[in-house]
């Protein structure tokens, strides 16, 4: 197509292509090759010649008729510009009349588009002498692919040429997903980017290539684990009968044990011990034997032992062996091949019983081999005797008496009595001569054939004074005894008498002191924080690292008190002066705070080296970390619990005028019961310029983390509690969806400028509208207009108890929403509304099937 009509003024010619489908295409493309004659070049058309056309699209779901051509029509045609072409190299009458064409090519894009199935191009001519060579009309897509072991349908790039669209990847035959959801972003150049999560081949089977997991292992192999792994040859004992075999299983008569892992050998029970000897010491017993022969193969054999008491005449009727019988070393589990059994009864028969056991006796279906012994106990010494009585006592004598043995274990004979001064204990064997008024310590103990049993317990008698009767005696020593209850009596009273508590003045309204105030730093780490003795920390191991040192986790044992896990940060070796400063900045902060939901200061160590601070230990790590290691885990209301957590927080922080100024969730810690604690109180981020961190960004001077700063503090500094309100919202974002980058991988840059274009993140996936509202209350682009967090803990409680008000979802939205809460450019309206429904419908196609 060409035009030449530059010697007549007013020209306005149009140039209609016929319908074209979009085929579900956000963007459209246009290339077009053309060629321009150079005005200069066409004598005495000066004003009326052009270099130059327009093109337009129309968006419609029918074909503008044939029959409109009037120029009316055109001059009111509903059609959108989508630029003004100029040709980058036009054409003289010395290169027409040479055959010299300049062609030119140009690109063009336009979008989105949403309102019908296709749309017309237009080409407008305003007076130029021009030729249509070629349109070419095309959109970007990304080419379904085979990525990780995961396959990525064909997608669409989105409506904006930076827009990045998700496409659900899922695992190729024979394959499995091996963490989180699998997922690649499409960018606006039709290019995959940002691979997240993969598959790997399943048990059973092995990779062929790098996109396929279609070999399963053949008979007599087998791959236990999901991964790259290649099938392995069944280990001795077992076999596969069946392809893709995840597990072999073990031969007639052996067995794998709880603990064994797939790759090792099946293994058998042992045989029974043998030679056991016997040696029998009265009512005791010595056993030794020798190992089975066959052990079955592995290397944790150990013995049981079972005991039975039998009666003379009949050894079938047996019963288990009294509860007092002792085995040393025990009678269970044993690695030695020697035990001594003590406490049998005297003149009995018993039965022993020898198991050999290991891993897998527990799996064979027949009971443990065993050897069996049969002894007899000799007669036994007598027991102790329990106890003696005084049963009348003189100036020089005292009588006794004494129950006999619980277990004589023969006829008694006769009885042996020791005895000796209590203050001199010297031994005696007579019981005349006693000094009257004397203490006398005395035992007794039994005879039998068999011996001498135990002496009894040691007994403490008094001889009468002289001239005193017994009942003075007496009547003396119950005096005494009367009298010393009632001491004791009054002193018991006396204590429990005694107040313990103490009253305690009402603490005043708490305001946070900068320790950077202070002349000396050092004296706001003394005023603050506890010194803590190095002895009572130990380190354990290495958690992490920051920007001044090691992380670890360790112990802490304060004098008098209960040992407690707790992190701790350490100060670098060859630290400035300055660094120390900041180092020990947070512990000034931090001991300044208590609340439950900010990171508790245990003390620091300061008086030696490495220089420490000691907070309590958070065992889930970061939140963000977490969040990402347990996505879909939660309910609504859980994390919404976690929220309102990091709220009161933040809302102890501002009632103290304190401004964290980096409220993130990687900044936010969670303990073993999902506590959420507010942490990191460095401030040396924003003093110096030399960190390599991405997350911070230099602005005036300073380290700010763009993705999670308020507007105004990222363009003039100014953190209130209102910009911590707006890092909180982010927060809310982060925890919603699971850990996700906020801004994706937006530059920071880019995030910046979106931001002042007031563009809002859109609500994470199934997050409630009541979460998201909030989010958008405070990312209000007026600081004033967000809410306190006050405000915010308020509102978090209200969703707590009516957890309805969760269940509502996002596709609610209308625009007026956005009009309100400040979008009001109707692109980004639209792309904040489209990108809600594309989640929206990203959610539905994942939707869990039934199965009947």
């Amino acid at each position: 197509y060409q035009v030449c009509n530059v010697f007549e003024p007013s020209q306005n010619n149009w140039l209609l292509t016929t319908y074209i489908d979009r085929r579900a295409a956000q963007r459209i493309y246009v290339e077009i090759r053309f060629t321009v004659r150079d005005c200069a070049s066409i004598p005495s058309v000066l004003g009326s010649c052009k270099e130059t056309f327009n093109l337009y699209y129309l968006e419609t779901d029918r074909t503008v008729s044939d029959g409109i051509k009037g120029v009316e029509y055109w001059a009111n045609a509903p059609f959108l510009k989508v630029d003004t072409i100029a040709a980058d190299e036009s054409f003289s009458q010395v290169d027409f009349g040479g055959r010299l064409m300049k062609v030119n090519t140009e690109v063009r894009s336009f979008g989105p588009l949403s309102k019908g199935r296709g749309f017309h191009l237009a080409f407008q001519d305003l007076g130029a002498c021009m030729s249509l060579l070629a349109v070419r009309v095309f959109y970007k897509k990304c080419p379904s692919i085979v990525q990780n072991f995961a396959f990525f349908p064909e997608t669409l790039t989105g409506a904006e040429s930076t827009s990045l669209v998700i496409a659900r990847g899922s695992c190729i035959p024979n394959a499995e997903e091996v963490d989180v959801p699998i997922k690649l972003y499409c960018n606006g150049d039709g290019e995959w980017m940002v691979p997240i999560g993969s598959c790997s081949c399943k048990a059973g089977y092995e990779p062929d290539n790098e996109t396929e997991c279609g070999r399963s292992c053949p008979q007599g192999t087998f791959k236990s684990f999901q991964g790259p792994g290649l099938c392995q040859q069944c280990p001795p004992n077992s076999r596969s009968t069946i392809e893709a075999a995840t597990l072999c299983g073990c031969r007639n008569g052996y067995y794998r044990g709880d603990m064994d892992k797939p790759e090792d050998l099946c293994t058998s029970v042992p045989s029974a011990p043998r030679n056991v000897v016997s040696v029998v010491n009265q009512t005791s017993v010595m056993l030794e034997w020798h190992s089975p022969r066959d052990t079955g193969h592995r290397d944790d054999l150990s013995y049981n032992l079972l005991c039975r008491r039998c009666h003379s005449n009949e050894r079938r009727a047996c019963q288990p062996c009294d509860d007092s019988v002792v085995f040393v070393p025990g009678k269970q589990a044993l690695k030695e091949t020697r035990v001594e059994i003590s406490k049998l009864r005297a003149h009995t028969s018993y039965t022993f019983d020898i198991q050999a056991v290991n891993g897998v006796s527990n799996k064979s279906p027949y009971p443990a081999q065993q050897l069996s012994i049969n002894i007899t106990t000799n007669q036994a010494a007598p027991s102790a005797v329990p106890i003696m009585h005084q049963v009348s006592s003189t100036s020089r004598s005292f009588s006794l008496s004494w129950p006999p043995p619980e277990q004589p274990n023969g006829i008694i004979l006769d009885y042996e009595i020791r005895y000796y001064d209590k203050v001199g204990e010297t031994p005696n064997v007579v019981l005349e001569g006693l000094r009257p008024g004397t203490g006398y310590v005395v035992q007794v103990r039994a005879r039998t054939v068999a011996g001498y049993g135990a002496y009894s317990k040691d007994m403490l008698f008094q001889t009468l004074t002289d001239g005193k009767c017994l009942g003075q005696q007496l009547s003396l020593i119950a005096g005494s005894l009367v009298g010393g209850v009632c001491i004791v009596s009054l002193v018991a009273i006396a204590i429990i008498c005694t107040s313990l508590s103490e009253g305690h003045s009402s603490p005043g309204v708490k305001i946070y002191i900068d320790p950077f105030t202070y002349e000396d730093p050092n004296e706001a780490v003394r005023e603050f924080a506890k010194e803590i003795d190095p002895s009572c920390v130990k380190i354990e191991e290495v958690i992490g690292s920051g920007e001044f040192g090691e992380v670890y986790k360790g112990r802490l044992k304060p004098v008098g008190k209960k040992e407690i896990p707790v992190a701790i940060k350490t100060l670098k070796v060859g630290y400035s002066e300055r660094q120390r400063r900041d180092f020990l900045s947070e512990a000034s902060i931090m001991g300044q705070f208590d609340q439950p939901n900010i990171i508790r200061l245990e003390g620091v160590v300061t008086k030696s080296r490495p220089t420490m601070i000691i907070t309590e230990f958070m065992e889930n790590g970061a939140l963000d970390s977490f969040l990402r290691q347990n996505d879909g885990q939660f309910p609504v209301i859980q994390l919404v619990g976690m929220l309102r957590g990091i709220a009161s927080g933040m809302r102890y922080l501002a009632e103290m005028s304190y401004v964290h100024r980096d409220l993130a969730a990687r900044n936010i810690l969670v303990n073993s019961n999902l506590v959420c604690k507010v942490s990191d109180f460095g401030l040396s981020r924003y003093l110096e310029e030399d960190t390599s961190d991405p997350t911070y960004t230099s602005s005036l001077g300073g380290k700010i983390p763009v993705r999670w700063t308020a507007p105004e503090a990222i363009a003039y500094r100014k953190f209130t509690s209102a910009s911590d309100v707006w890092s909180y919202g982010i927060v809310t974002w982060e925890v919603m969806s699971y850990g996700e980058r906020p801004y994706w991988d937006m530059s920071n840059q880019d995030v910046i400028n979106a931001i002042e274009q007031d563009f809002r993140l859109p609500a994470p996936m199934d997050c409630p509208v009541v979460l998201h509202q909030l989010m958008l209350d405070c990312w209000q682009k007026d600081r004033n207009a967000r809410p306190k967090f006050p405000d915010i803990v308020s509102m978090l409680d209200k969703m707590i108890r009516n957890p309805a008000s969760l269940k509502a979802g996002t596709n609610n939205m209308v625009p007026g929403d956005l009009q309100r809460i400040g979008v009001s450019l109707a692109g980004h309206q639209k792309k904040i509304l489209t990108s809600v429904q594309l989640m929206r419908h990203q959610a539905d196609d994942q939707s869990p099937t039934e199965s009947v």
